[in-house]
């Protein structure tokens, strides 16, 4: 695909297209019970990024992080590692915030504020602060905004999202099987991923039979708690040339998106629409380019309805034929337009979605770290060859999106091209 940028106006964030790039990654192992704290997986994670890009703890000034009360502080990992802040920030915030952090990013960088960010997520997801509702987060008090939610039953992101999935199934006759077809096609994937935790291979009727969780999500449905940290770094582009690899040059970024109400979005519908739908008419104008342009998506994927209605609503397909979408082949490496190559969060590991840009990342480099053979100039060899245990690199990837998701009523994204 033609990722040819269009003329652009000074006064429109179109002229920050690709004049920032991410130009390292680095990410720890996915464990469960790792036995580590989130403050020392956060500084591997960081060493790592950095060590891929090529730059020292001098050339870092900058640093975001985000969490849910479950991880740590920029400037404490930063003093670990030697680094001395120029700007720091650390969000409140899982789910949407790595793309919204990036245009923050390039926000701070832009105003002089410093010059290289690391954004860092790191987190204890099945040790101790587990998302499900179990855990430390089931004995915290009810009490805040807490008081409305818990009267409705919400106590998980499964019991809050049900009734946008349900709606949908009603609204467009999507089926159970369709949706089973997101875990079918991101198991292929991770088994092509030697750091995957969950690495087998699934069928439809696998997850079907799965225990029901929240209707109507079955165990297989929903994502993987795991122990782990990741990390991307952001700079000029002008940078990167620089530096070790290929950069992933940021041609339009949309954060942290929402509907009218996002504290009872039900309330503004229609229910089965989610926030992409209002995010997708900055994304694509920004980036100059629309769905059908993309190469690789990666579509945060808590659930396998999550995938489903992101990709609906971003325009990959029309509005109802999500479901038609995730199961005709579309999405699976060698189809048109493969989602989540990693394995994503049903399979991969639970990040609150850096996991899925660390893997765009590497996809537009043609680097993707799968079983394929190391060559004799320490390249990898990919041979394109998707069967289990395989190949997961794309060919010729020349643009990916990356679609985030906090809540059906919140959302952000980011396109990025190949350097």
């Amino acid at each position: 695909m033609s990722a040819q940028l269009g003329d652009t106006d000074a006064t429109s964030p179109k002229h920050l297209a690709d004049k920032y790039a991410i130009v390292g990654v680095g990410e720890t192992a996915y464990l469960r019970g790792g036995g580590r704290t989130t403050r020392a997986m956060a500084t591997e994670a960081i060493s790592n990024a950095m060590a891929d890009a090529g730059l020292t703890m001098d050339d870092v000034d900058g640093m975001l992080s985000y969490s849910g009360g479950d991880s740590t502080f920029a400037p404490f990992v930063a003093g670990d590692l030697g680094i001395r802040l120029n700007f720091y920030m650390d969000v409140f915030g899982g789910g949407s915030s790595t793309e919204a952090l990036v245009g923050i990013a390039i926000g701070v960088i832009e105003a002089g504020m410093c010059n290289t960010v690391a954004i860092f997520r790191s987190m204890n997801g099945n040790s101790q602060v587990r998302i499900g509702g179990t855990g430390a987060r089931s004995a915290v008090p009810v009490k805040g905004d807490d008081l409305h939610s818990r009267a409705y039953g919400w106590q998980s992101a499964g019991q809050m999202f049900a009734p946008t999935f349900m709606r949908h199934m009603y609204d467009y006759g999507t089926t159970p099987e369709q949706v089973a077809m997101v875990k079918v096609v991101h198991s292929e994937h991770a088994s092509n991923n030697p750091k995957a935790l969950y690495k087998n291979r699934v069928t439809v009727n696998e997850v079907l039979s799965s225990r029901i969780i929240c209707k109507p999500l079955h165990l297989l449905d929903c994502c993987v708690e795991t122990d782990n940290a990741t990390c991307i770094i952001v700079t000029r582009t002008e940078r990167a040339t620089d530096l070790r690899q290929r950069p992933a040059l940021i041609r339009s970024v949309v954060g942290r998106c929402c509907k009218p109400r996002i504290d009872m979005h039900y309330q503004h519908g229609p229910i089965s629409t989610v926030a992409g739908h209002y995010a997708k008419d900055i994304l694509w104008p920004n980036a100059g380019l629309g769905p059908e342009d993309v190469d690789v998506t990666a579509a945060y994927d808590a659930f396998t309805f999550t995938s489903m209605l992101q990709l609906e609503d971003y325009g990959f397909c029309k509005k109802g034929e999500g479901g038609d979408y995730v199961s005709n082949g579309t999405t699976r490496l060698g189809g048109k337009r493969p989602n989540n190559t990693s394995g994503g969060h049903l399979c991969e590991g639970y990040t609150h979605g850096m996991n899925m840009v660390i893997e765009n990342v590497r996809q537009l480099r043609g680097d993707v770290d799968d079983s394929c053979p190391i060559g004799p100039d320490g390249q990898r060899q990919h041979t394109y060859d998707y069967k289990e245990g395989g190949c997961r690199q794309v060919r010729d990837v020349e643009v990916t999106c990356n679609l985030g998701w906090a809540m059906p009523g919140t959302g952000s994204a980011m396109v990025m091209v190949r350097g």
